[in-house]
């Protein structure tokens, strides 16, 4: 039986931190879905509202299946909220509800951060596709040709990609918290102790990016001590 020692070094940490912070959102959620705000503002309510103090009448605010699938689509130009966020009167509604909003005033603004991300969307989907076979594929020829690392190494370059995606990611999804909190206390959306419990929820959420990025560098790093330990 292999063990490999270098997933257990470099990337299982990461992933029980993954698994941690996904569980930790959830519970997050769950919590302060259970406490609702003294406005009776759903989430839908809280995003039109934020919305149109932006000047942003003309972004519907769309209702969607799924659990927290909440999103805002930056071609449709469209806040789409879960039915556990749309209709919900919660303190979590509301911070998701405007979170997605916060999307939608940076593109409306051209935030950089999200340009870039989008920008590089199509080469990271590409890299995300080919980076593991190409690396794979390259470790198991280069014993027979030392030529062949070098398809290894084009695979770490390409799943790389997939890091720079996930850095440009973190500061457009803090930004849109800011962007969030702040619009809730200066609408006063919600008052002082729920207003603190969509902070809990939104930085519950952060924590998810965060600790996806650590796995992603964790892999790569993994990868790249691979192909080192293969080139020598």
């Amino acid at each position: 039986m292999y063990l490999d020692i270098t997933y257990i070094i470099f990337v299982l940490p990461a992933v029980i931190l993954s698994l941690w912070a996904s569980w930790n959102v959830k519970h997050t959620f769950k919590k302060y879905a259970e406490v609702h705000n003294s406005r009776g503002l759903t989430g839908a309510d809280a995003a039109r509202r934020v919305l149109d103090a932006n000047g942003l009448r003309d972004v519907p605010v769309e209702q969607i299946s799924g659990e927290l699938s909440d999103h805002y689509d930056p071609k449709a130009r469209a806040v789409r909220l879960s039915q556990s966020v749309w209709g919900s009167t919660s303190v979590a509604a509301v911070g998701v509800a405007c979170h997605e909003v916060g999307h939608a005033i940076q593109n409306a603004e051209n935030y950089l951060p999200v340009q870039i991300r989008q920008a590089i969307i199509p080469v990271t989907a590409f890299g995300e596709k080919l980076s593991v076979p190409l690396l794979v594929l390259g470790l198991l020829l280069s014993s027979y040709s030392r030529y062949f690392i070098y398809l290894a190494y084009a695979g770490v370059a390409l799943y790389a990609l997939c890091a720079v995606f996930q850095i440009v990611t973190l500061p457009t999804e803090f930004d849109a918290s800011r962007r969030a909190l702040a619009s809730i206390r200066d609408m006063a959306l919600l008052d002082g102790e729920e207003l603190q419990g969509a902070k809990k929820v939104l930085t519950a959420a952060a924590l998810t990016y965060v600790a996806a990025l650590a796995t992603t560098l964790m892999q790569l790093l993994r990868f790249i001590v691979l192909v080192r330990d293969r080139d020598r």
